[in-house]
């Protein structure tokens, strides 16, 4: 990653567009954050400072990489994507960097109430005010945004926000069956016609091949690392795997791969040596429900400040984003095409009716990493999430396994709330 000194950021920032006072202000505020939460913690395996360099530079060495080779005359252009719907396969076999964007946090939600309701979720609300007050530099990066009719307000938000933003819309099917995977292969086809046109690059079987094998040796790399959190003690904290996976969608994916197999490597030696972050017999929990962008890491911080330890991740930023790996021996494009798009519809997402699958992975990663108990967790008025969490209830119940259903945002003011309600939670387990 291009590294700090003598390069003047905040005119790199200005240049895209941004406010750059404002930009301070986030920095400052997510800087904080992050010393509070993450460099507290304690006995954290020496390789986790990657991500301490990932988190210094996110907004600065990693974007003037993105835009360095524009100045040098280098073609790529950067994609940008909100949900782990967008295939990563086919943006990187087009020449094209995908990035993930900035939606984990409250940014001018008066500027966004402007276009969408109060009462909408606060990733939503976060994109568009990110976007508004100019202060993303991936969005502000970004060549073409590719979102995903996965929920009824992103579609609607995304009418909006594509008047700010060039925006390509994927239409991800709501129910699994032989007519609808034809429908999401065609969509996939179509956004590798859209990158194309783009990048002017065509998508070759070389090309494509390359880039799965990039995206499932990334994949690995994380199942890897996942496998060592099912020992007590838990060789590396809920935080930290949190935030490799949050650094998948926007660092370096060769660098990434490398950082997260030393990180794995390191966590199996702490495994061996009966070496943990937390003791052991530590209650172990874990998290299932709507995805945590950068940098909404609260309720994470929470739960392991109050003494347990997340050992697994069911959800877009967990193992969604690696469980599944795209065959490698498609013998055409088109093969290759729609392999990754039946790879890509096997998601858990609560889009899906029904959703047995989602459940059966929670209750699957439940006993495979010695779960305590299981905290499901959806964000401030997503209906999908909250709906399913009746039914997440009762499976867990049927498996004998402790639940708790929390819905919260992104500001701080029911963090007191949250710390009472897990701490009598962890006591009962």
């Amino acid at each position: 990653m291009a590294g700090q000194e003598e390069y003047d950021y905040r005119e790199m920032w200005g240049s895209l567009g941004m406010d750059v006072e404002a930009h301070d202000g986030l920095l400052a505020a997510v800087g904080q954050m992050y010393g509070d939460m993450f460099l507290t913690q304690g006995n954290r395996p020496k390789s986790t400072s990657y991500l301490d360099f990932v988190a210094s530079n996110i907004h600065s060495g990693r974007i003037r990489e993105l835009v360095e080779g524009r100045e040098a005359g280098d073609p790529r252009k950067v994609v940008g994507s909100f949900c782990l719907y967008v295939p990563e396969e086919i943006i990187s076999a087009a020449g094209a960097v995908e990035v993930g964007l900035c939606a984990g946090a409250e940014w001018a939600p008066e500027e966004a109430e402007k276009l969408v309701p109060r009462n909408t979720c606060p990733l939503i609300k976060g994109f568009m005010g990110f976007k508004l007050a100019s202060v993303c530099p991936y969005i502000e990066t970004a060549d073409l945004v590719v979102g995903e009719n996965t929920c009824d307000g992103k579609k609607k938000a995304y009418e909006e926000f594509g008047k700010l933003k060039d925006t390509f819309v994927m239409d991800v099917p709501h129910v699994r069956n032989e007519d609808t995977r034809q429908q999401w292969r065609n969509e996939v086809k179509r956004l590798a016609g859209r990158i194309e046109e783009l990048t002017g690059q065509k998508i070759t079987e070389e090309s494509l091949r390359a880039a799965i094998k990039l995206a499932n040796q990334k994949r690995l790399a994380l199942k890897r690392l996942d496998q060592t959190r099912a020992a007590d003690p838990v060789p590396i904290s809920g935080l930290d795997c949190l935030l490799t996976i949050q650094a998948a969608f926007m660092d370096d994916s060769v660098r990434l791969t490398g950082a997260i197999n030393d990180m794995a490597q390191e966590c199996e030696a702490r495994v061996e040596a009966g070496e943990g972050v937390a003791p052991k017999g530590a209650k172990r929990i874990l998290y299932t429900g709507t995805p945590m962008a950068v940098p909404n890491w609260k309720l994470f911080n929470i739960i392991e400040k109050s003494g347990a330890v997340v050992v697994g991740e069911e959800c877009c930023t967990g193992s969604r984003y690696y469980k599944d790996l795209v065959p490698e021996d498609g013998a055409t494009i088109d093969d290759m095409l729609n392999d990754i798009a039946d790879r890509y519809l096997n998601i858990q997402c609560a889009i899906f009716t029904p959703n047995d699958g989602r459940k059966e992975d929670v209750l699957r990663m439940a006993r495979e990493l010695n779960a305590d108990g299981i905290i499901d967790c959806s964000l401030q008025f997503c209906t999908l999430y909250d709906m399913e969490a009746t039914g997440m209830e009762l499976a867990a119940r049927d498996a004998g396994i402790p639940y708790m259903h929390i819905s919260t945002g992104y500001s701080a003011d029911d963090e007191g709330q949250l710390k009472t309600r897990i701490e009598a939670f962890l006591e009962m387990l």
